[in-house]
C-alpha cells in the first residue's frame, strides 16, 4: 500500500532542492522503468500496478528495498504526468566524476544556460544517439534530474554523463590543453563546408540569447547551420535541441565517411 508519507516524499522529489538533499530522482513509464532495471541502476523504490510487477522477471526485482503495488489512483497522486503510466521508480543519483582526459579522446558538449527541460532532455538523447558520452552544463542550466528532462531524454540519461561546472574555468582548461571549442553562432561558418574534427567541445548557448559574451573569447572555431529557406518570418532560428541534433550529425558524418 502506498502510504501518505510515501506520497508526500515522492512528490517532494519534484523539487530540485529535495532531490539534491536526498540524492534521489523519479522516473516514470513502463519502458523507462524497465530499461533502468535492466541496466542495473540502483532503484530505491518501485511503485507500479500489480500486472506490471508480475510481468518483471524476478532477477530484475532483486535488491530493490521497496516494491509497492499501486492502483491507477495511487499513481495519479504521485505522477507529474496528466495521464500516469503503470510504473514509477525512485532512483539513486550516480556518483560519477568528470574525467578531464576524455576531452582529448572525442567530442564533448558544453551547454551555456539551457533552461528548457525539453531541450536538455532532447540534447541528451541526441548525444547518446551519436555516441557523445559527456555533457558539461553551466550552473544555471535546468537540472538534469528535473522530471521533464528525464521524460524527454527517454532513457538516454543511462548513456550520457551530465556535469555542472563553471564553464569559464572548464573552457580555459580545454584551451590550455589545445582542445578546440566549436561555438554554434549565427555568424559562424557553415558546418557543411567547415572542416570538422572528431574531437573537441561543441558549445551551445541559451535558447534566446545564444552563447554568453563572457564565453565568446574561448571559442576557437565559429560554426553555424545555414538557413536554406528564403522565408522571411516564422523561422529566423532553430531550437537549440534541433540545432544540436544537426550539428552532432554533421560531426559524425564528417568523421565517419568510411563507416
Amino acid at each position: 500500500m502506498l502510504s501518505k508519507a510515501k506520497i508526500t516524499f515522492i512528490i517532494s522529489l519534484q523539487k530540485k532542492k529535495t532531490r539534491e538533499e536526498e540524492r534521489l530522482y523519479v522516473i516514470e513509464g513502463d519502458k523507462l522503468v524497465r530499461e533502468f532495471l535492466e541496466a542495473g541502476v540502483k532503484v530505491r523504490m518501485l511503485i507500479a500496478k500489480p500486472e506490471f510487477l508480475n510481468s518483471l522477471h524476478q532477477v530484475l526485482k532483486q535488491g530493490i528495498p521497496e516494491i509497492i503495488p499501486a492502483s491507477f489512483e495511487d499513481l495519479k497522486r504521485i505522477s507529474t504526468l496528466k495521464t500516469p503510466h503503470n510504473a514509477l521508480a525512485v532512483i539513486e543519483m550516480p556518483e560519477s566524476k568528470p574525467d578531464p582526459s576524455s576531452l582529448k579522446n572525442g567530442l564533448t558538449v558544453a551547454l551555456d544556460t539551457v533552461q528548457d527541460p525539453g531541450n536538455l532532455g532532447t540534447i541528451i538523447r541526441a548525444a547518446a544517439w551519436f555516441g557523445i558520452k559527456n555533457i558539461y552544463c553551466s550552473p544555471d542550466c535546468v537540472d538534469v534530474y528535473n522530471p521533464k528532462v528525464i521524460q524527454a531524454s527517454m532513457g538516454a540519461i543511462l548513456h550520457v554523463s551530465v556535469f555542472y561546472t563553471d564553464l569559464r574555468s572548464f573552457l580555459e582548461t580545454a584551451l590550455n590543453n589545445k582542445i578546440k571549442i566549436f561555438g554554434a553562432l549565427m555568424d559562424g561558418e557553415s558546418i557543411y563546408s567547415y572542416k570538422l574534427e572528431n574531437k573537441g567541445i561543441i558549445l551551445l548557448g541559451n535558447e534566446s540569447k545564444g552563447i554568453s559574451e563572457e564565453l565568446m573569447p574561448y571559442v576557437t572555431d565559429r560554426i553555424m547551420i545555414p538557413k536554406i529557406s528564403d522565408a522571411q518570418s516564422g523561422i529566423d532560428s532553430l531550437n537549440v535541441s534541433m540545432a544540436a541534433s544537426v550539428i552532432f550529425s554533421e560531426f559524425t558524418r564528417s568523421r565517419g565517411r568510411g563507416m
